[in-house]
């Protein structure tokens, strides 16, 4: 399969205070990631709040601008596209968010909702009965309104409304995370199905380990901002003690097929003020004094790893 999508030394910094009586604080939100897409792809994206996961979904299709680094859609450079260009490429980019009710208006139908990317791109939109049978909802809700639908009614719409310009790639920023169990299952068997009819490439955003293992074929997982492991497989076993200490944390219904591991130790640093070394050091069970002073880099095998004391496959 080709790359779709090729990202390479991302970064985005985040400036705070300045004020009349404060000193100005920087932060990297995203720190020099690296990464390739490949076309009908499922790339996840795992870590803690606050590691800089949303900010990186954002990042990858400019709707905020990087500081530095490369971005690739199909060959083509994203940040050396003028707005207008921006906006035409758009048409092949979409995003679901994780909140459906803040994301739709709540002053429009579902009609007008589903006519609004058409009318960004200049186009004449389609039936929009007909989109939304495409996600299973009845085309008579075309003329409702986004409080007299559920919250999982709520998300197949925004899912409706990514898919309008039948796009090539979709960012999920955790589609399923305010949904209970029984419409994440048929929201994730959803998106599986659209894949596979329409082709698409899926960019995975989630906390939930145990779906993440079943929905994507690789894993990013990211610590303060940078990526600390690639898993190969989504069921690969874990190199680096904080993807270890995730999949641990991670609820199995079988006893027989839980794992125990030590409870991580310590804080977390401020993305303020990182230290020298690897930033999970002050937590790992494993780290050494090379750890607090030296920041390992990510290698380059089948199966890359940022720790100078991996865990063995």
């Amino acid at each position: 399969m080709s790359d779709l999508l090729s990202v390479t030394g991302l970064t985005k910094r985040f400036q705070s205070g300045g004020g009349l009586f404060q000193r100005p604080r920087a932060m990297m939100a995203v720190r020099e990631v690296s990464f390739t897409l490949a076309r009908g792809e499922v790339l996840g994206v795992v870590g803690e709040s606050g590691c800089g996961k949303s900010t990186l979904a954002r990042l990858v299709l400019r709707l905020i601008e990087p500081t530095g680094g490369e971005l690739r859609f199909d060959g083509t450079d994203l940040r050396a596209l003028s707005p207008a260009a921006l906006r035409k490429m758009r048409q092949r980019m979409a995003m679901v968010f994780q909140d459906p009710y803040s994301s739709l208006d709540p002053r429009f139908t579902l009609a007008q909702i589903l006519a609004e990317p058409f009318a960004v791109q200049g186009q004449t939109p389609p039936d929009p009965g007909a989109m939304l049978e495409t996600v299973g909802l009845p085309a008579t809700m075309a003329q409702s309104h986004p409080h007299q639908l559920s919250g999982g009614q709520r998300q197949r719409v925004g899912i409706a409304r990514a898919l309008a310009l039948s796009p090539d790639l979709v960012v999920l920023d955790e589609p399923t995370a305010s949904l209970d169990v029984s419409i994440q299952a048929q929201i994730v068997a959803l998106l599986t199905r659209l894949r596979q009819d329409r082709g698409l490439t899926y960019l995975f955003i989630s906390h939930d380990l145990g779906l993440v293992r079943y929905f994507c074929d690789r894993v990013l997982v990211m610590y303060l901002g940078a990526v600390v492991e690639v898993l190969p497989r989504a069921d690969a076993p874990p190199r680096h003690p904080y993807t270890a200490a995730l999949q641990a944390s991670a609820f199995v219904p079988d006893p027989a097929q839980r794992r125990t591991l030590a409870a991580l130790t310590g804080e977390i640093p401020s993305p303020f003020d990182l230290p020298p070394g690897c930033a999970f050091a002050g937590r790992c069970p494993r780290a050494s004094d090379l750890c607090r002073t030296r920041r390992p880099a990510l290698d380059q095998g089948p199966h890359p790893v940022a720790c100078f004391h991996p865990l063995k496959d």
